[in-house]
């Protein structure tokens, strides 16, 4: 046995024979639950964990001592930001259908296009993948705006993030996100609901073609996705052929649904019910589905999660950030349905979701209904759970070597009595000190393998201004940019 140190480690690689992790805490899983050892010791060998416990007896090739830090399963995003942030221009500028959250028919009648460029697509989900790495995120759903889209996500740009998921080492779970149709505002204001059953079902079919052929490849770190994109932008028909896919291929489907007032009005007026209730109706809930958000979940709604296995994607600082919340994460637990945890907004920092989301929860309650144990859960066994991967989100025998490790040690945190509480009430995904993903070294100290991310951060940056430049095409009545986004003070 040698005695070594992250840096000993060739970054993007895994390490030849087993290596023997310990830190002051171990977050190791037992039976149907997590528990915490200290001074713990977790051997991984090539893609697999071997032992979490309190001492190896074995033979290893090398020993790595972390010191003041926390070893954790990888947490698991559901709803995972795999582009540049545009929620952030209307977080003070509302409301946000004028500025570009909804096409005029002006727009709709010259014509969408795409605002990106292929390229431009490729590198954002690229970028967006490094930064889940540095929050410690191991398996990720991405999602991304349809609003700066022609209509829908494409092939070409999701094989792109295939190679991308594989050259940094991330868990991913993909697909194109397609759509029957969308809502557009007239002049006057009125909302309306555009539909091309065909161009939804042509989506469908590209998705599926993704899917079929990405579908467990790549050693397993890339897995197929049905992501229909919101169910007010769904036929039946379109829905029905969607399920019956993922059980056919034995893949998540993921539908934003529940999650705000145009919603539930639209609902209300293309079917006279809520979202989840409309699939209810016809047959389509199931413990495949993924349903992010559920902030607008009527008691009924609920109800239907837990009755038929669907798991809930909760993002909280995304929801609160607009005004709205869980009601809540003790209740719907208390119902039965299974929670995972979701970032969907930038930054990727599911420890900040986490707290949002246990002070939310305890507001809405008005008691300590709810413990960062639970929000713990929902970011690793949840999401896994959510998946059907009884090897994901958790450190045990057998289960892939997806690993995070976070700093305890980190000037702004508090003295550690309980890790998991003083992780979360640090609330920063900054103290990831270093992550494995299916064994390999993707990310360890602020790097992530053949990837320049200062370099990375300037391109982004250019790329975001280049999208806002085009924001009047689809904005209401067409305003100049300096009326659509104003600074929060003003400019000399």
């Amino acid at each position: 046995m040698t005695m070594a140190g992250l840096n000993d480690l060739a970054l993007g690689s895994r390490p030849n024979g087993k290596t023997l992790l310990t830190a002051e805490w171990l977050v190791a899983h037992e039976g149907d639950t997590h528990v915490l050892i200290r001074n713990g010791e977790l051997v991984f060998e090539g893609n697999r964990i071997l032992y979490a416990g309190r001492r190896f007896e074995g033979d290893v090739a090398r020993r790595i001592d972390l010191g003041a830090a926390l070893i954790s399963p990888g947490l698991i995003d559901l709803d995972a930001l795999s582009d540049l942030d545009t929620y952030t221009l209307v977080t003070d500028n509302q409301p946000g259908w004028p500025r570009g959250r909804i096409w005029p028919e002006s727009y709709v009648a010259r014509g969408p296009y795409e605002m990106y460029s292929p390229e431009e697509l490729a590198f954002q989900k690229k970028f967006a993948f490094a930064t889940l790495l540095l929050n410690g995120i191991t398996t990720a759903l991405p999602i991304a705006s349809l609003y700066y889209r022609e209509w829908a996500e494409t092939t070409d740009e999701f094989d792109a993030a295939a190679d991308a998921a594989t050259a940094l080492g991330l868990r991913v779970f993909l697909g194109p996100a397609y759509r029957s149709g969308g809502a557009v505002v007239d002049d006057s204001g009125i909302f309306h609901m555009r539909f091309d059953e065909g161009r939804g079902l042509a989506g469908l079919d590209t998705a599926l073609d993704f899917v079929r052929r990405h579908h467990g490849t790549h050693g397993g770190l890339v897995n197929g996705l049905l992501a229909p994109d919101r169910v007010e932008t769904c036929t039946q028909t379109m829905l029905e052929r969607t399920m019956a896919a993922a059980l056919e291929l034995d893949c998540p489907v993921r539908i934003h649904m529940a999650q705000g007032k145009f919603e539930l009005d639209m609902m209300d007026r293309l079917h006279g019910t809520t979202g989840p209730q409309w699939l209810a109706r016809h047959g389509l809930l199931n413990d495949h589905l993924i349903a992010p958000h559920g902030t607008y979940a009527s008691d009924r709604d609920v109800a239907l999660y837990a009755e038929h296995g669907v798991s809930l994607a909760h993002s909280p600082l995304v929801s609160a950030r607009m005004g709205s919340v869980l009601k809540s994460f003790a209740s719907f637990r208390a119902a039965g349905v299974n929670i995972g945890m979701a970032t969907d907004t930038a930054p990727s920092d599911m420890w900040m979701n986490m707290l949002v989301g246990l002070i939310a929860c305890r507001i809405a309650e008005n008691s300590n209904a709810a413990s960062s144990a639970d929000f713990f859960n929902a970011a690793t066994l949840g999401g896994a759970k959510a998946l059907r991967r009884t090897d994901l989100g958790r450190l045990s025998a057998g289960a892939c070597a997806d690993i995070a490790i976070f700093r305890l040690d980190d000037i702004n945190m508090t003295p550690t009595v309980d890790p998991i509480t003083t992780l979360l009430m640090g609330g920063n995904g900054k103290v990831t000190e270093a992550v494995f993903v299916d064994g390999r070294l993707s990310m360890r100290h602020g790097q992530v393998h053949d990837f320049d991310l200062v370099a990375a951060r300037q391109q982004a940056q250019r790329q975001f201004e280049g999208l806002v430049a085009k924001y009047p095409d689809r904005s209401w009545r067409h305003p100049p940019v300096e009326d659509l986004f104003r600074p929060s003070f003003p400019l000399r």
